[in-house]
């Protein structure tokens, strides 16, 4: 296949077809609206269902119910959309149910803006529904990569029976990048022996998330935990560049970690030992490589595109071996590279220790940045 410019929500949209999605439900909203506007045109047009639910409620209910008839279905949205279909996918977890869900993350809390955000990753990551389980959610830093996950998504809901969602931030879904398509899948699969078609001359299947006596739940929460453990053991993905003799490791994610190479690669060039890792599996987050990391380098900066929400993950995997900083941008403000090669100076030079809350300071280094912008 040759490669083609392709915007990012083009090009998930576009996967996902050829990953052989055969139902899509959405609500548009901005920055993931081109997704659905593609959908709206390509899945007619092969034969394959469409709708435009009347809110992120309905669509992620009809997500509900094709999943149930064992098909490959998704939906999409962004921050505030995705809130609302949280009750709704709790009932999908609770089911165990195979869906896909792309996020186009924007900046929040509330209404928010249309501007790329990574605000979405406690909400996302952690599980925004109410119970005990995890989605699988996988960030990606590029086109191709969207591409890739987005095809990948499929095939991990269907191994294990699970959520999984692709988490872009704004950036990735509007960006422009070459990228290669892969080849057309076959949207007609065999019938999961779970699913229910209506089909007469066997035993009825019952697909339900209501589990009336406590010792009932108890069994599927373990299930669900025992499947948990199986993805933590084989579905943890991650890049790493420059490590290998890294003092300063700078961990990002999505955006923020494409950006941070960018700083990475400059701060080398100055004689600076440091080095990136990318998760790009956040759910399940990588904490036993981060630990290894841990015990050969000299400090640790985050980079995200919030207040610092996988910093936490990331303290928890470091623990008190070495300093963790923290650079931020929120609001939908994207940081430059430039912003990011100044903390990796600044750590290079500075004595570091280890702090309660590295937002405090940075914060107040935050704040002479937004005076210099003005």
């Amino acid at each position: 296949m040759a490669r083609e410019l392709l915007k990012g929500n083009v090009a998930m949209a576009e996967a996902a077809i050829r990953a052989g999605v055969k139902a899509y439900f959405g609500y548009p909203i901005t920055p993931q609206t081109e997704l659905l506007e593609w959908m709206s045109a390509r899945m007619p047009e092969l034969g394959r269902v469409f709708l435009q639910a009347e809110s992120e409620v309905a669509a992620v209910n009809m997500v509900y119910g094709a999943a149930c008839t064992g098909v490959r279905v998704m939906s999409s949205s962004s921050s505030p959309g995705v809130s609302l279909m949280m009750e709704g996918l709790s009932y999908i977890a609770g089911t165990e149910l195979p869906v896909v869900l792309i996020d186009v993350v924007r900046g929040g809390p509330g209404l928010g803006n249309i501007a790329p955000s990574q605000g979405d990753y406690n909400q996302i990551v952690h599980g925004g529904g109410h119970g005990d389980y995890h989605p699988i959610v996988l960030a990606p830093s590029s086109v191709q990569e969207a591409i890739d996950l987005t095809v990948l998504a499929f095939d991990l809901a269907e191994k294990y029976r699970s959520i999984v969602i692709v988490m872009a931030d704004g950036n990735i879904g509007q960006m422009m990048e070459p990228a290669e398509l892969p080849a057309m899948q076959p949207v007609d699969r065999p019938v999961p022996d779970w699913a229910v078609r209506g089909t007469p001359g066997r035993d009825r299947r019952i697909l339900t998330s209501i589990y009336i006596k406590p010792d009932e739940e108890e069994v599927t929460n373990l299930r669900l935990l025992e499947r948990w453990n199986a993805i933590k053991a084989n579905e943890i993905r991650y890049k790493e560049y420059f490590l290998d003799d890294a003092d300063i490791v700078v961990v990002g994610f999505g955006t923020a970690g494409r950006i941070s190479l960018s700083a990475a690669r400059a701060a080398r060039q100055e004689g600076i030992k440091v080095g990136l890792f990318r998760p790009i599996s956040l759910s399940p987050f990588p904490y036993q490589k981060i630990t290894e990391l841990a015990q050969r380098a000299k400090a640790f900066l985050v980079v995200e595109m919030n207040t610092g929400q996988m910093l936490e993950d990331v303290r928890m995997a470091v623990g008190d071996r070495v300093p963790v900083e923290f650079y931020g941008r929120v609001g939908g403000v994207v940081p430059f590279p430039d912003e990011i090669l100044g903390e990796i100076r600044r750590m290079a030079t500075e004595p570091l220790s280890i702090t309660a809350d590295p937002r405090i300071a940075w914060m107040k280094r935050l704040q002479a940045v937004i005076q210099s912008e003005k």
